[in-house]
């Protein structure tokens, strides 16, 4: 372990006792947010991102170390680990160096080389590869299965072949040419460039690998995968040339079979091995990548502004079969629904503004939220016509994922008498309410905030995003008395069962009245309530606190400084002042630093605080409904709906989604995107092109101001 704590703190540049600290807290059960929140004394103050880097390198590190018991067990079942080849492995860290040891031990399937063994030829492959200046003859290894002296020189060349292959210095010149040299390329695959036309850009396509983007390798390996292209990755010096010149030494016949030998281990042996072995790295960093843009996608689009508490009507527009209307409290609770057509005959649009005027006058709405998908803005210009000169508020909400919503367990487990198109409508109106409630329910893969996603490390892509989600609603702080079931499994220290278990008990029991009621929850136990507690509020609680960010371990030392002071605790709830009448030298200690207590002294300042902007109104140009509309040099307002490593998506109000390509992010270059633009966030873009063709448009955001 010391050793494992050691490599992290070097390799993350972070103090070894904060280190030991970290890894100590996460053995014992403590989640990311937890520790970086509440345990800020012990780590040094680490943030959550570093955190979480301690936490996927101590998993890598202990998942290696078992991997290097495993290679020393086989080693010595084979009576050949030796005090020297012990250590060796002991003190390696590198899984490649590890890999490169393990491979002349590691049992194999019948190979070339092993059949030759078998015929006795090992002996005549070691006189070749001395190359001692002495006649060769390998007429006398001519006996049981071997045929000729021919065949005894082939069997020969196949046992050396192995060995250079298993040669850690032959692999790792390898590795070298293929780092600094290595290219990728792609050729379209015979008779398939109209089936996959898509990937036309890729029919014959090469670059320097380390320059190759990662959006750029995943397309190609997803035209791979779907048998269109076939890639290679080749080093561009010449290999054979460089192994020639480990293991070729003179100009005799054992000499030019050792370099017949070389060219059959490079081409059939070691170039296959090490390309598979750059290509698996290769991608894994693309994926890395790709999972980073998608993780800071998906946390914008989590912590984006919600509207509060509201009731509202929402919308599901659509033209054939009618929009779908509800009404919700403002918990999100279904109190009416409905089917309108606005978008029909004359008519059923009259119909339509009647039955809306109505549910508006009945339960007195004042705002109303549409789906942005297909109709979306055509219900919206309804909707303004119909509410002019009212008192209302009308947003339009990204519906990326609803139908997923609306058709999952969770909706029909909220929802069982209701079909797919009532529960998408109410899964709008509580994405304006409160986006990231309701967002936590869909697979984060659905929301359309991701680059190549489906192509990605899946266990890898399904563990990044639940750490952001678990960051996310930590960060924003959960209502115990209304959270739904899949809110609450993402509360540091619960997880499904133990939110089920909340679930239920509030339901027999009703509202909880304080935190320490939580313990009274079947198998929520001293640990759980520890990890979650901090996380949970309680709106209008008999004690302030449970309506705070302040852990109740720390509730005896507010009630101290309260006395101190003279006051109820209540009374330090919203006081700014209190902070300089207190000296912190009267309430540290070795588990009490300055961190915590600032902490404490901020969140009595503004106890409970949304860490989400305001929600802020925006409207689309409505001179536009669709791709038809959109005319070069125009300037419309948009929303980021995705930003990638090659630039963003902005949703214009129309189905189809505008590009501003990187270069065209601003008036400086740029190289990463998220450092100019974010999900979410309104923007002006300039049309520059428009592909009706292709269904694509093309934006800049060069020269204009950003508000």
């Amino acid at each position: 372990m010391d050793e494992i704590v050691s490599i992290i703190a070097r390799e993350l540049g972070i103090p070894t006792r904060h280190v030991a600290n970290t890894v100590e807290l996460l053995d014992g059960g403590a989640t990311v947010p937890f520790i970086s929140r509440y345990r800020k004394e012990a780590t040094g103050s680490l943030d959550e991102v570093k955190v979480e880097s301690i936490l996927d390198r101590l998993l890598q590190l202990r998942e290696l170390s078992k991997r290097k018991d495993y290679i020393l067990n086989v080693i010595e079942s084979q009576d050949k680990l030796t005090p020297e080849l012990r250590i060796r492995i002991g003190q390696t860290w590198d899984s490649v160096e590890i890999e490169d040891i393990y491979l002349p031990f590691k049992p194999k399937r019948k190979t070339r080389a092993e059949a030759a063994r078998a015929k006795g030829l090992e002996p005549l492959a070691r006189i070749i590869m001395a190359q001692r200046d002495t006649p060769l003859d390998a007429a006398k290894f001519v006996t049981g299965e071997v045929t000729d002296a021919d065949d005894a020189l082939k069997g020969a060349k196949d046992i050396i072949a192995e060995w250079i292959n298993e040669d850690s210095r032959a692999r790792n010149r390898l590795r070298m040419l293929f780092t600094k040299t290595a290219v990728i390329s792609s050729k379209v695959v015979k008779n398939k460039m109209s089936e996959g036309s898509k990937y036309r850009d890729y029919f014959d396509f090469s670059e320097p690998l380390r320059r190759c983007s990662s959006h750029r390798l995943l397309a190609m390996r997803r035209g791979e995968a779907e048998g269109i292209l076939r890639i290679d990755i080749s080093p561009a010096a010449d290999a054979v040339a460089s192994l020639e010149r480990m293991f070729v030494r003179g100009q005799g016949e054992k000499s030019r079979l050792v370099s017949e030998a070389v060219r059959d281990a490079y081409g059939r042996l070691l170039k296959p091995s090490i390309e598979n072995e750059f290509a698996a790295l290769s991608k894994r960093e693309a994926d890395k990548e790709a999972i980073e843009v998608f993780a800071t996608n998906l946390k914008g689009l989590l912590l984006a502004p919600p509207l509060g508490a509201r009731r509202l009507m929402a919308i599901d527009p659509g033209f054939r079969t009618g929009c779908k209307v509800v009404v919700l409290d403002s918990n999100g609770s279904l109190l009416h629904h409905d089917t309108i057509f606005p978008h029909g005959k004359t008519d059923q649009r009259v119909y339509a503004e009647m039955q809306m005027l109505k549910m508006l006058d009945r339960y007195d709405l004042h705002i109303i939220a549409i789906g942005s998908g297909t109709a979306g803005r055509e219900t919206c210009q309804f909707a303004e016509e119909v509410t002019e000169g009212m008192d209302m508020d009308i947003y339009m909400v990204n519906e990326d994922g609803a139908s997923v919503y609306s058709a999952s367990e969770v909706a029909r487990r909220e929802f069982p008498d209701y079909d797919v198109t009532v529960r998408g409508a109410v899964s709008i109106g509580r994405r304006l309410m409160d986006p990231l409630s309701e967002l936590v329910k869909i697979d984060p893969k659905a929301i359309g905030v991701g680059q190549y996603q489906h192509d990605v490390d899946q266990a890898m892509l399904r563990q990044k995003l639940k750490s952001v989600t678990e960051s996310c609603v930590n960060r924003v702080g959960v209502n115990l008395n209304v959270a739904s079931r899949e809110l609450l499994t993402y509360v540091s220290g619960l997880g499904e069962a133990l939110a089920g278990n909340i679930i239920d008990y509030r339901n027999s029991h009703g509202e909880f009245k304080s935190r320490v009621e939580l313990k009274k929850v079947p198998r929520l136990g001293a640990k759980a309530f520890e990890q979650c507690a901090g996380f949970l509020r309680i709106p209008g609680a008999a004690n302030p606190l449970d309506n705070s960010a302040v852990h109740p371990e720390r509730y005896a030392l507010v009630a101290r400084i309260a006395r101190d002071l003279g006051l109820e605790t209540g009374a330090l709830i919203g006081d700014s002042s209190i902070r300089d009448r207190v000296k912190d030298e009267a309430y540290l200690d070795a588990d009490m630093g300055v961190e915590t207590l600032s902490d404490i002294f901020s969140e009595l300042e503004k106890p409970g605080r949304d860490p989400r902007p305001k929600l802020s109104k925006f409207a689309f140009d409505e001179s536009i409904t669709d791709i038809d509309d959109v005319r070069e040099g125009m300037v419309l307002p948009g929303i980021v709906a995705n930003v990638t490593k090659f630039g963003c998506f902005v949703e214009l109000g129309i189905k189809t989604k505008g590009l501003v390509h990187v270069s065209q992010l601003a008036d400086r270059r740029v190289t990463d995107p998220s450092e100019i633009v974010r999900v979410q966030q309104h923007v002006q873009v300039k049309v520059i092109g428009v592909d009706m063709e292709r269904g694509r448009i093309a934006l800049s955001m060069k020269g204009i101001a950003q508000n």
